[in-house]
Parts: structure tokens; sequence; C-alpha cells
């Protein structure tokens, strides 16, 4: 494969913006560097795309919404890819249905490569050329950073679900450290009025928008996500055949399931494994659960009596700790793709997606954009849970307080965890 060394530097927020837009592009291919050929192309569930479809659909973006639209005499690479590589737009026509993405052996990763290529000359021109387009630009690298969570997810799947376990990067594992190992205090949040939504002049997508008031109650939350030991307590104390502790949904869910365990999760001679970005791994069981879906979720709090946060406790906790969001964060350029044991309030940003009680829905005041970019978001609020802070797999300059991803209750595949609350 032709593709970038794998090492993910940071994309600094000041680079201009014709910097900017390589070094996004460069780590979109480093990303896919480890992979073999084979791998680019496999879709082993509807939710996972190849990695091949996500880089030709990043490429697709650029093209479709700045060059067609603002490069004179721009003629496409292949419009007959615009099929192949549209996700959701309806305003861009037909698009093969997402669960046959994995039947594309054509165009080859060689031809999406050249794709990828072809449009960035072009891009560049446009960059020296055209002006006032920032904020559509800024749009479509936001776009693919999202992909490129989206891609580390879906790679650890596709190997993940290859009997063999491939590794995809060699790399050490963090050591227990015994200061960590401390109790998981909660942070206390007195009753009152908070603001909530994105409050300053930087990138923000517009579902954050609708910055508003609410009250809340007086609450707690934990200091640190719930760990493989306590979740497992939860497996070997029955928690999922028991359905006092389901919703009626994942309950359903539930009994269906062959292993009832965290995906990722195998149990042989006498020992939990868990497969990572570094090959099959026994359980840490200091380090946070990770890749729960929301039932699992919600059952465990019921489990321990307690509760899972709204997204709007979250974020005013998130904001009560004051955690920065520096080299400290586990988020993807640190290239670790597994959630750590952290110390005190070190991961409230970073590590794990957090499932909220909250649905997906409009703040007040929320104006769908038009055309296209309309699509973005709105369109996507109606049976869907909130998640916040970010993970192992989320680029540093993506995630915020304010952020909010969304993903169906039963989603396992991203890197995803707990934090319980609770009222006073």
């Amino acid at each position: 494969m032709s593709l970038s060394p794998k090492n993910l530097t940071l994309v600094q927020t000041d680079l201009q913006i014709k910097e900017k837009y390589i070094a996004v592009r460069k780590r979109t291919e480093a990303l896919c560097s480890p992979l073999k050929e084979e791998d680019t192309v496999v879709q082993p569930m509807v939710d996972v795309s190849p990695p091949k479809w996500h880089l030709g659909h990043t490429t697709w973006f650029f093209e479709n919404f700045l060059l067609a639209e603002h490069l004179p005499a721009y003629k496409h690479y292949n419009k007959r890819l615009n099929y192949i590589f549209n996700s959701y737009y309806e305003s861009q026509g037909e698009r093969i249905l997402r669960a046959n993405r994995g039947n594309l052996t054509r165009p080859t990763l060689k031809e999406v490569l050249a794709y990828r290529n072809y449009v960035d000359k072009y891009m560049l021109v446009l960059l020296d050329e055209v002006q006032g387009l920032e904020d559509w630009i800024e749009l479509g690298l936001q776009h693919e950073m999202q992909h490129q969570e989206l891609l580390v997810t879906d790679i650890k799947y596709i190997l993940g679900n290859n009997p063999l376990f491939p590794v995809y990067l060699e790399q050490a594992h963090q050591p227990f450290n015994p200061e960590y190992n401390w109790e998981n205090e909660m942070i206390h949040i007195p009753n009152g009025v908070y603001e909530i939504g994105f409050n300053g002049d930087g990138f923000h997508f517009d579902n954050e928008l609708g910055k508003h008031k609410v009250y809340l109650e007086e609450f707690e939350i934990a200091q640190k996500l719930t760990t493989n030991a306590e979740y497992l307590q939860f497996m070997q104390e029955g928690g999922y055949d028991n359905y006092r502790y389901w919703l009626s949904e994942g309950w359903e869910w539930a009994k269906n399931l062959e292993t009832k365990a965290p995906l990722y999760w195998f149990y042989s001679e006498d020992k939990w494994w868990q497969f990572t970005m570094a090959g099959l791994k026994e359980v840490n069981l200091e380090e946070p659960v990770m890749h729960i879906n929301y039932y699992e979720a919600d059952a465990f709090a019921r489990w321990k009596g307690m509760r899972l946060p709204t997204e709007f406790e979250w974020e005013i906790a998130c904001k009560a700790v004051g955690e920065p969001i520096d080299q400290h964060c586990n988020l993807l350029e640190k290239e670790v793709y597994h959630a750590k044991v952290q110390g005190k309030n070190l991961d409230f940003i970073g590590n794990l997606w957090e499932w909220t009680s909250s649905a997906y829905l409009p703040y007040p005041y929320y104006e769908q954009a038009s055309g296209a970019l309309g699509e973005y978001n709105g369109k996507f609020m109606v049976n869907q849970m909130v998640l916040r802070g970010g993970s192992t797999a989320t680029p540093f300059e993506q995630i915020r307080s304010s952020y909010r991803n969304f993903f169906h209750a039963d989603k396992q595949w991203q890197f995803t965890g707990i934090r319980l609350a609770r009222h006073i």
C-alpha cells in the first residue's frame, strides 16, 4: 500500500488552512498504513464501513462540496464515484446501500488513493486562488477527523472479527500504577441554574448551538470510569440474566447474546481475554470497561443502585472539574487505542465516550441549516442517545465539553464506557 508512515502528529489549531488541510489528509492515510490491502475492503457488519470507503468518502466531500462548486473548470475525477462515496446526503443524489459497501472490490485501493491525490492537487489550487471558503473547508476537515475516529473503531472491529486476531499496532500496555489505586469518590454538584452549549469563537457543530440555561437538582457523579473489575462482578452476579436491571428493549437484546460480556471479551483457560489493537490480551481488571452499549450501561447502573448522568449533568461536571484538554488526555494522537488507568479527574476528556441518559434532541432555538449542510446533524435527532467526552480514538482538535456524540442504544463497537451518577 502506498500510504504514509504511521506517525500521528498533533494537527495544531494555529496552522494556516493549507498546512492544516495537508496534515489532516495525511493523517487519514497514516491510520490505514498498518493494514493489508485485503483489510481495507471488509465490512463485517452494517455499522462498519471498509477503510477504503472512508478514504474515498472523505475525498468525495471535498470534491463535491468545494471543488465542483467553487473551482472554475474543475473536472470530476470520475462522476460515477458519487454513487459509491455519497453517504447519506439525499440532496446529492442516489447512493449505494450502506450494507453493500463491503462489496466494493472496485474501485481498487490504488484507484482510491489516486482519487485522493487528484482531489488534493486541486484543493491546493483552490486554497491558493479562492477566498471566503474557510468555513466550508474547516467543516470538511472536521468531517474528515470524525472519519478518522470511525476508521479506528471500524479497523478494530474488522481485525477483532478475524480469528487470527491480527495486531494493528504493537504497543506496550500501560502497567498498573499503584498510585492510581484510589477509591472512586463522587464529585458533588450543587443545585442551580447552569449554562449549556457551545460558548466561544472556535469551530463547533450546529447541534451544540442553542446555548441555554437549565436547572439541575443537586447530584453526585463518579470521579472515574467504571472498571473491568466492577463490571465483571456484575457479570458474575448474573447481571445479564436478571430482567429487573434491563430496559425492555435491552432485555430482548441481552437474551440473544452468545457471550454475555462486553464486546471483544473471550473466556478461555479460566481467564477473560479481550481483543485490543495490539492483539489478544488478558483483561486488566483495573482498566475502565469499554465497548459497552447503552443497554448494558443502564443495566449496570441499576444493579449498582445508581444511574447514568444526563448530558447536562455531565457537561457541568466536566466544567467543574476543569480538566484541561492537553497532552495528558488519552486521545487519538497518543496512538494507544485502549482505555487507560488514569489519575484523578483525568478522563472526563478522552479515554472513552460516556453514555448519558439523554436522548439526542435539538437544543432550544436550534435551527437546522438549509441544503446539504442541514443533513449533517439535524435529521438524526431521533431514537439515539447522547455520549460525551471523546475517546482514545477522538482527534485532539475535535473534542470539547460541549461536543455531543450520538448512537443508537445497542451500539458497542465505539470506544464507550460508563460513568455513574446519583441523586443526593
